[in-house]
């Protein structure tokens, strides 16, 4: 059996992740490759609270505000070792190719607006190192107006001033983990959906 791979999507809320996701787990099942479509936050009891916590339906008690942005990084940090365990490490280990919506940039970048990202990194050095990440790249702008497009209730990192901030800590974090042996590989993401599609598949064609 040959191995599994670990790939990773990530980018600004609006980038098309997840859309990209779904394109390429049907562009890359076959019959002698299963692909397994994950995200994070996951789907498990960690993951479930985050999704609470970004859609404001879990705060500190009697009316504080929302939860710290140190407690949403160990938060995140804790559901990435759940992710790991029951969803990522057992995939890979039946030779299933994993895509995960989201992994370790989205906290570098994200949780690095109120926290050191050195401490950020930290929290996550155990974290399993993806075999490749593909950053769908988009302005601020064009994912904010893509937002719009779909409703829905806005999470807690969807302003466009943090959007603004965290597209230029993606861009600092892509900078460390390359000189950490990454193997990262930015995508314009303005192009068409097809396009970002057969971007990304060539990127994972170049990289296995």
């Amino acid at each position: 059996m040959s191995r599994g791979r670990f790939i990773v999507l990530e980018g600004l809320d609006g980038a098309g992740t997840t859309t990209q996701g779904e394109r390429l787990g049907k562009a890359l099942r076959g019959p002698k490759r299963s692909v397994l479509l994950t995200r994070e936050p996951s789907d498990g009891p960690i993951g479930t609270l985050l999704r609470q916590a970004l859609t404001g339906r879990v705060a500190l008690p009697n009316g504080q505000g929302p939860l710290t942005p140190a407690t949403l990084a160990l938060l995140f940090a804790a559901d990435r070792v759940d992710h790991l365990a029951a969803d990522v490490e057992p995939a890979l280990k039946r030779g299933t190719w994993v895509l995960s919506d989201r992994y370790l940039l989205s906290s570098l970048a994200y949780q690095a607006l109120d926290n050191p990202m050195g401490w950020v990194l930290e929290i996550n050095r155990w974290s399993r190192t993806p075999d490749l990440t593909l950053f769908v790249d988009v302005t601020a702008a064009t994912a904010a107006q893509r937002r719009g497009g779909r409703g829905g209730r806005a999470e807690l990192f969807e302003r466009d001033v943090l959007q603004r901030r965290t597209r230029k800590l993606y861009q600092k974090a892509i900078a460390v983990r390359r000189r950490a042996g990454e193997r990262i590989v930015v995508i314009d993401g303005s192009q068409a959906v097809e396009a970002v599609t057969r971007d990304a598949i060539t990127a994972i064609k170049k990289a296995f």
